[in-house]
C-alpha cells in the first residue's frame, strides 16, 4: 500500500495521473480507427506539425491549445491539397508537410526569447501540468470523445466499407474529414502528456495491441483503452520509483505491452500461435 500511495502525496503526481488517464483513454479509441484505415503515418504528421501552433500561442500569449489546433487543422488541409492537386501520393505529402511544418517549429523555438524551457513542448512536461493545463485537458478529451462514440457507427462503417457507407446516404469526405479533425483535437490533448515527439505513439500502440487480442471491433474499443490507462498508470509509477522521464516511460510501457502480446497473444502472437499449432498436433497425434 505504501508503494501505491506514496506517489498520491503529492499534487503534481495526482495532476500528471489524472491528465495521463484522460489522455490515454481518448487516444486509444481514436487508435482503434486509425489502426484499421491504415492512418498511423496521418497519426505522426499531426502530432509533429502542432509544433510551431504551440510556440506561436507561446509568443502572442494564447492558449497552447489553441495554437496547436488550429496548426494540426492546417497540417490536414496542406496535405490533402498537396495530395489531390499534384502528381505527389499521399505519403509523399505527409512527410513533405509535417517534416516542413516540425522544422519551421524547431526554427521557432531557436529564435524565440524565453525564460521557460520551450522544449517541454517536443520531450512533454508531464509533471508540470496544472491545474488549469488540466481543465484544458479534460474539456478537450470529452469532447473527442463523445464524438467518437456518438459517431463510432459511421466512423467503423467508414472505416471497414467506404463504397457501402456512401451507398447508404454517408459521405466518406466528411466522415474522413471529422476522423482528421478528431485526431487533431486528440494531438492537443496528448501533447500535454508526452510532448509532439511521442504524441503518436499513444495514437497508434494501444490500437494496434488489441487488434492482436481480437478480431471484433466492439472489444478493440473496450480492450484498447484499459491496456493504454493500465500501461500509463503504471509508466508514471515506475518513473516516480526509478527517477525518469514521465511521458517517455508511459509509451516505453505501452511499448512492451506491445511486444509482449505481438509473441504471445494465442491467436495472432508469433511465439503463442506456433504454441498452440504444436498443441493442436500432439492432440491429433494421440487420437
Amino acid at each position: 500500500m505504501e508503494f501505491l500511495l506514496e506517489p498520491l502525496s503529492y499534487d503534481f503526481m495526482v495532476r500528471a495521473l489524472a491528465t495521463t488517464a484522460i489522455a490515454a483513454v481518448v487516444c486509444a479509441v481514436l487508435s482503434c480507427w486509425l489502426v484499421l484505415i491504415g492512418w498511423s503515418l496521418m497519426g505522426d504528421a499531426v502530432s509533429h506539425a502542432v509544433l510551431p501552433g504551440v510556440v506561436l500561442a507561446y509568443i502572442v500569449g494564447a492558449p497552447f491549445a489553441l495554437g496547436a489546433l488550429v496548426f494540426a487543422l492546417i497540417a490536414v488541409t496542406l496535405i490533402g491539397v498537396v495530395r489531390n492537386t499534384s502528381r505527389v501520393k499521399e505519403d509523399a505529402a505527409i512527410g513533405i508537410v509535417f517534416t516542413s511544418l516540425f522544422a519551421l517549429g524547431l526554427v521557432l523555438i531557436s529564435v524565440t526569447p524565453s525564460q521557460t524551457d520551450l522544449n517541454h513542448i517536443i520531450f512533454g512536461n508531464l509533471l508540470g501540468v496544472s491545474i488549469p493545463d488540466l481543465i484544458q485537458v479534460v474539456v478537450l478529451g470529452v469532447v473527442a470523445f463523445a464524438i467518437l462514440i456518438l459517431k463510432r457507427r459511421d466512423l467503423t462503417l467508414y472505416a471497414f466499407d467506404p463504397t457501402h457507407a456512401h451507398a447508404i446516404g454517408l459521405s466518406p469526405r466528411r466522415l474522413g474529414a471529422l476522423l482528421l479533425g478528431l485526431l487533431a483535437l486528440t494531438s492537443v490533448v496528448a501533447l500535454q502528456t508526452v510532448g509532439v515527439v511521442l504524441v503518436v505513439a499513444m495514437l497508434i500502440i494501444p490500437g494496434a495491441t488489441a487488434y492482436l487480442l481480437t478480431d471484433r471491433f466492439s472489444r478493440m474499443l473496450v480492450i484498447a483503452p484499459v491496456i493504454s490507462v493500465v500501461c500509463s498508470v503504471a509508466g508514471i509509477y515506475l518513473s516516480y520509483y526509478l527517477d525518469t522521464a514521465s511521458g517517455a516511460m508511459v509509451v516505453l510501457t505501452q511499448g512492451v505491452v506491445f511486444a509482449f502480446v505481438y509473441l504471445f497473444s494465442p491467436r495472432q502472437g508469433l511465439i503463442g500461435t506456433r504454441v498452440a499449432k504444436a498443441r493442436r498436433k500432439r492432440a491429433l497425434a494421440t487420437v
